[in-house]
């Protein structure tokens, strides 16, 4: 935790007013004095020649390892069916030999591929609610051979895996698709597979990526045992960000037998903290599987009618909450479908437990106003509703005003957090605010304009609740340029996707500086 001293800050006005021109002085990573003309007092200084400065963004939802993994992943957004995608399969597959290695397979001069060839291949943002059919192995077999093959689906529901993938991560034969609680456990295991886990030098790249966006801390929900990981990524170096590491139900044991509550330093610095206990209460839409009140519409892969699935019962999940708020640890429940938000809801009132729902994408009108009765946070990814769009016309069409309801939630008094829930969509706080603001990510017009808030009310929603005032975090980015500028929807939604992160300061330290700010 470092001192420092910013000069000439002009604050974004967050809750409306002045933004004043003033110093902010912090002291073991904290805000100790905002004034006009602080005194030196020997700390390090940094500048900010009357630009723009807001409280560090957080994202507050995403799974960092396989974030940071699937940064070497194959593309696979956009393709309309399991042939499309094995074409593009087979074209990287050709493409990664030819890259390094002669047909008849001597390596040539000069041209080693940064990655072995025999690295087993995963792709990732493939969304198969609109296929003409679901995917089958022998399809993937046919384009792929004896390397392992993963492919994970956009929302990260279900995976699509080779008969070489299945047998490297221990998986019985089978003719389709893994999904939902068993595809996560194979999900978990991607790094046992050649080549597939991260560097260390992977890991500085996209933190340092993070640093550039102006994150300061991040939420991590990863589904392995992050809350042992993180400490010794920082005991390492790796310290642009500060982490919440969650826990999920198969991993509570040993949290609880070793006391943490959420909250609790995991490092020495402190920069690492004991998060929620994380609950996936049910599926996705993608994957047809989010619990709902009313039926799915029919689709040639899929005929229904049915509601998707609770994948733990009520009673099971008050169980878990009720277990959690015992144990001082709060709760992230995983809930998409407006039936799922429902039971989500009721668990929460009935055990007392703290925490978020997270997605709170389809919902009940009459379930809004409870978040703020119970406190519940709504933390949800303003850039899902942009994947969205076109498949839940066709999945859920006569439900569609009821996703992604931000503007309900605000006037309901819920607390909005806005995350990525990366990998499913980048980490980018700017574009996640840019799709809270516009509610589309094309020529279109916004879609259900009428659930958009403000660039104010969106970056208020990426900031971890803090605002730059003694007490609060020594956490500060400083802008080239006003993000709250514009108010009409399209043009706030310009101003903001293309923000550019001047300085990003976490706990008095700077994680980013760009050398030639304008």
């Amino acid at each position: 935790m470092d001192d420092l001293l910013v000069r000439d800050a002009r604050l974004v006005p967050l809750d409306g007013g002045p933004s004043p021109v003033v110093d902010v002085r912090i002291r073991g990573g904290v805000v100790a004095e905002v004034g006009r003309g602080l005194p030196g007092r020997g700390e390090a200084e940094l500048a900010a020649s009357g630009r723009w400065v807001a409280p560090g963004l957080w994202d507050a939802h995403l799974h960092a390892e396989q974030w940071v993994r699937s940064t070497t992943w194959l593309p696979l957004a956009g393709v309309g069916s399991a042939a499309q995608a094995c074409a593009r399969v087979a074209q990287a597959l050709a493409g990664r030999v030819l890259a390094g290695r002669s047909p008849a397979g001597r390596v040539l001069a000069g041209r080693a591929p940064e990655r072995a060839p025999d690295r087993a291949l995963i792709g990732f943002g493939h969304r198969i609610a609109t296929w003409p059919a679901p995917p089958t192995v022998a399809e993937l077999d046919a384009v792929t051979g004896a390397l392992p093959v993963v492919l994970v689906a956009g929302d990260v529901h279900s995976g699509w895996l080779n008969s070489a993938a299945l047998a490297a991560l221990g998986v019985a034969p089978r003719a389709g698709m893994l999904a939902e609680d068993e595809w996560f456990a194979v999900f978990a295991r991607l790094g046992e597979l050649p080549g597939a886990a991260p560097a260390t030098a992977d890991w500085r790249t996209a933190l340092t990526k993070l640093a550039s966006l102006g994150v300061v801390g991040i939420v991590d929900l990863e589904l392995t045992d992050a809350w042992r990981a993180w400490p010794a990524l920082v005991a390492a170096g790796l310290t642009p960000v500060r982490v919440r590491a969650g826990v999920y139900p198969d991993q509570l044991d040993a949290v609880i037998a070793a006391g943490l509550r959420s909250g609790d330093p995991l490092d020495v610095r402190g920069l690492v903290r004991m998060g929620p206990l994380k609950v996936i209460s049910d599926g996705s839409m993608g994957t047809r599987t989010a619990w709902c009140c009313e039926p799915y519409a029919p689709s040639p892969a899929d005929p229904g009618p049915h509601l998707g699935a609770p994948n733990v019962t009520p009673a099971q999940l008050q169980a878990l909450l009720a277990r959690a708020r015992e144990a001082g640890l709060e709760v992230a429940v995983h809930a998409i479908g407006d039936a799922a938000n429902a039971a989500a809801l009721a668990a929460f009132a009935t055990t007392g437990a703290r925490g978020c729902i997270e997605h709170a994408q389809l919902l009940r009108t009459i379930d809004l106003p409870r978040f703020a009765e119970l406190g519940v946070t709504a933390s949800v990814q303003p850039v899902h509703l942009l994947d969205d769009r076109d498949a839940a016309e066709a999945v859920w069409p006569d439900r569609t005003a009821r996703l992604y309801p931000f503007r309900s939630l605000l006037d309901a008094g819920a607390r909005l957090a806005f995350g990525s829930d990366a990998p499913v969509s980048p980490p980018d706080p700017w574009g996640a605010m840019a799709a809270a603001v516009l509610r589309s990510g094309d020529d279109r017009d916004g879609w259900h304009p009428e659930q958009a808030i403000t660039p104010r009310e969106a970056l208020a929603a990426s900031v971890d609740g803090v605002r730059i005032a003694p007490g609060a975090p020594g956490d500060l980015v400083v802008l080239a340029a006003d993000p709250l500028a514009a108010s009409e929807p399209r043009r706030a939604a310009a101003v903001l996707r293309r923000m550019n992160v001047v300085t990003t300061v976490r706990a008095g330290a700077v994680t980013f500086r760009r050398e030639c700010a304008r």
